[in-house]
């Protein structure tokens, strides 16, 4: 597994798409904080983050969407397949990887509430609670885009599926406010990727939020290495 993650990583340095989602991260991420925080003299990072989680939903498909669709295209997904990498080790490399350069990412929030420090006092247990949320979300995504990128071997195909997955978990909360029957609502509201973040802006550390994120990572690395099982044995 440590062979496919170097690999992996390699692969993000060697071509223009790990610096330039690194770029627009930060470009971004930048402008939001010095409008909402410096400019404005405000210490809460709130509306960085939830800037910064809106941001995400476009830069992680860039991210996840050539993980395995250009090992189909170059049909080098049969060289990993006869590996003596697990199918797990091969599916969890790929995802650390990616996840690897989320996280190179997303760091960057905590250099701005150090220095918002030597300005004010930032809210730690909520900036870090917030830190913690950004990271889970992430794993759920990368997690969702892997899958996507794993049943096609074209990187548009595999952007714009995972675009639009992450468009549906963004309106499903809105979805569950018209629909009239109460316990379809409450399931939309219960598997609304983006809501659950909440809790993690207002520095609840939900158990409960933890664990769910945790299984749709769970879930969607099952699926995907059950798309490479099949693959396999065909």
């Amino acid at each position: 597994m440590k062979a496919i993650i170097k690999r992996e990583l390699s692969n993000y340095f060697s071509s223009p798409i790990g610096y330039v989602v690194l770029v627009i991260f930060y470009l971004f991420s930048g402008l939001f904080f010095n409008s909402y925080n410096l400019v404005a003299q405000n210490t809460s990072m709130s509306s960085l983050f939830s800037s910064i989680v809106n941001l995400l939903g476009f830069l992680v498909p860039v991210l996840t969407m050539r993980l395995m669709s250009e090992e189909k295209k170059q049909r080098t997904d049969q060289l990993l397949l006869t590996s003596p990498v697990s199918l797990p080790g091969l599916v969890l490399g790929k995802l650390l990887s990616c996840y690897i350069v989320y996280v190179l990412m997303c760091s960057i929030t905590l250099v701005y509430a150090v220095i918002m420090s030597s300005f004010g006092s930032p809210d730690w247990p909520v900036v870090i609670s917030q830190f913690v949320g950004l990271l889970l979300l992430g794993l759920a995504l990368t997690a969702i885009g892997m899958f996507i990128s794993s049943l096609t071997e074209s990187q548009i195909i595999a952007v714009v599926g995972t675009y639009a997955i992450i468009l549906l978990v963004t309106i499903i909360s809105s979805i569950a406010q018209i629909v009239p029957n109460a316990t379809v609502a409450a399931i939309l509201n219960a598997i609304a990727l983006f809501q659950r973040y909440n809790s993690f802006s207002y520095g609840l550390l939900d158990f409960s939020n933890i664990v769910y994120f945790l299984s749709v990572a769970a879930f969607f690395v099952y699926l995907t290495i059950r798309v490479f099982e099949k693959k396999r044995w065909s």
